[in-house]
């Protein structure tokens, strides 16, 4: 399987919109959160080195480190979410215990975009307040892509379980 982080945004969204069982909602979640901790990092850059304190400038450094290693593993689960349920739909005609156990793998990856999004979001408050002041929009529309990546990820934990 090619791995669906290397595609283009267009190649994405073209085989999205197929009737393939992956990518589907897990990593089109993934695939969001992983957009708004960017804007996380990219307010956090433009934010860097504008007189502020030592003690500022370094704790924007680093919630600029934290998002975008957090922007990268999100990537990541892009395609564990769809190794995962792959597997999901391989233990369809095999047993219950097999079919189990792929659901429970299954949910791993919702849960860390849970938590990815929960720790992305409150990197925020920080830059709202420290910030540079004309990037304060994309600091929202990051917060509402991490509740709805986070919303979203719970439905699939649930649905998997």
């Amino acid at each position: 399987m090619k791995k669906f982080k290397n595609y283009t945004l267009k190649s994405y969204l073209e085989i999205l919109e197929k009737k393939e069982p992956v990518p589907g909602g897990g990593s089109a979640c993934a695939y969001s959160a992983a957009l708004a901790a960017g804007l996380i990092s990219m307010v956090a850059v433009y934010s860097k080195n504008k007189g502020k304190s030592k003690t500022v400038e370094l704790r924007i450094e680093k919630i600029s480190e934290q998002s975008k290693g957090i922007s990268h593993r999100l990537l990541e689960l892009v395609d564990l979410d769809a190794k995962a349920y792959l597997n999901v739909v391989k233990a369809k005609n095999k047993s219950a215990g097999e079919k189990k156990k792929a659901l429970m793998e299954a949910q791993k990856v919702p849960a860390e975009i849970c938590q990815l999004s929960y720790r992305a979001v409150n990197l925020i408050s920080y830059l709202v307040k420290n910030g540079n002041k004309y990037l304060i929009s994309d600091l929202e529309v990051a917060a509402e892509l991490l509740f709805s990546a986070h919303r979203s990820a719970s439905i699939l934990y649930q649905a998997n379980g």
